[in-house]
């Protein structure tokens, strides 16, 4: 499953991290850090998210 998680990972991650940033930029805030902060933010959402999903995957 690990395998599974660091494949899934490479798009949900991006994907919520890219979500982040956009949030970030909508509500006007263009600092460099906000900007980073968002994508981590998202990044770090994104480990649980992968979990979940690896897991429905692994039990079809």
């Amino acid at each position: 499953m690990a395998r599974l998680m660091m494949i899934l990972y490479a798009v949900i991650g991006t994907t919520l991290a890219g979500i982040g940033v956009v949030v970030a930029v909508s509500l006007n805030m263009y600092e460099f850090q906000a900007i980073i902060v968002s994508a981590v933010i998202g990044a770090v959402i994104a480990l649980p998210a992968t979990w979940l999903v690896a897991r429905k995957l692994e039990n079809i």
